[in-house]
This record gives structure tokens, sequence and C-alpha cells, in this order.
């Protein structure tokens, strides 16, 4: 197995048929009322208490080498809890970078 390798499966699905397309139509047009849930448990307060959100998918993260400088690599592992979760805070801080970019070309595109 080379390392290129996918990691994970990916599923791509065959045309839609006129039939899939007929049935899709008429479960839209099913009211809420006539649908049985009875095989699906009401969540309720406690369900929420436990509940995380986004744990179900990770960006996919590509290892490299950077040439940081001293001082902000050394400003990043002091602010890091132990000196954990560093590079995990570079990210953050280069995501906000990008995001924020991104939001500033499409305030400038027509």
């Amino acid at each position: 197995m080379n390392d290129e390798s996918p990691k994970f499966a990916r599923y791509v699905p065959g045309p839609v048929t006129d039939e899939q397309v007929e049935r899709m139509r008429k479960l839209a047009d099913l009211p809420d009322s006539e649908i049985d849930f009875s095989d699906i448990p009401e969540l309720d307060d406690a369900f929420f208490e436990y509940a995380k959100q986004g744990t179900m998918y990770r960006l996919t993260k590509q290892q490299t080498t950077l040439r940081l400088d001293a001082d902000i690599l050394d400003w990043f592992k002091r602010h890091a809890k132990d000196g954990k979760g560093y590079q995990t805070d570079i990210n953050k801080a280069l995501r906000a970078y990008v995001v924020a970019q991104e939001r500033r070309a499409a305030k400038k595109a027509p």
C-alpha cells in the first residue's frame, strides 16, 4: 500500500431514475402526520445535554514542513496549554486570516 492511497472510500451515486424521482416527489408531498416515527425515539433534554456538534467530520490534515520566525513559533508554544496544541493554534490563526481575506475579497467583488 503506498502512502498516497486514500484513507477512506467515497460513495459516488449513480444517476437518479424516473422512478426514484417520483418516489421522492410523493414523499415530499406527504404530511408529517402521515409519517410513522414509531421506530425513532424522540430526542429529549437528556440527549442534548451530552450531544456534541461536529464530531463526525474532520477536515483532512496534510503534513508539511514550514519555516516560521523563531519568535512567532516561541509565542505559540508559550501560549499553548502545557506546550501542547500549538500547531492547532497556528492552524486556527491561519484559518482566521484566510476567512478574513475571503470575506474582504467577497465585499470587493461586483
